[in-house]
């Protein structure tokens, strides 16, 4: 997993390894969350950020509050499920790997 943001795209590869990252953390959480048996009040809210979050990294360029914004939501939603702890860690650490966003 990439954990330094000074790590550059491979030799041949435009493909931001933040966003690699991030496409890569997504889709885990979202298997998981397809598989977990339980139903819970706010998994849709949760799926729906997932999708939102999956979109801007097909983009190449997500906005840092946005992928904020989603991410608290995703934590809302599915934060007291314990099994899927690991995976919004996970998430969670690929939007850090964009850094701050911007003070107002």
């Amino acid at each position: 997993m990439l954990r330094s943001l000074g790590q550059r795209p491979v030799t041949g590869s435009d493909e931001d390894p933040r966003v690699a990252e991030l496409s890569s953390a997504v889709s885990r959480l979202r298997r998981e969350l397809a598989a977990h048996p339980a139903e819970f009040p706010d998994r849709g809210i949760a799926e729906d950020e997932l999708a939102a979050l999956a979109a801007m990294a097909v983009t190449g360029m997500p906005e840092v509050p946005r992928l904020r914004r989603s991410l608290l939501l995703i934590a809302g939603s599915i934060g007291s499920v314990s099994a899927l702890a690991k995976g919004l860690a996970d998430v969670r650490t690929a939007v850090e790997l964009f850094g701050e966003p911007p003070r107002r």
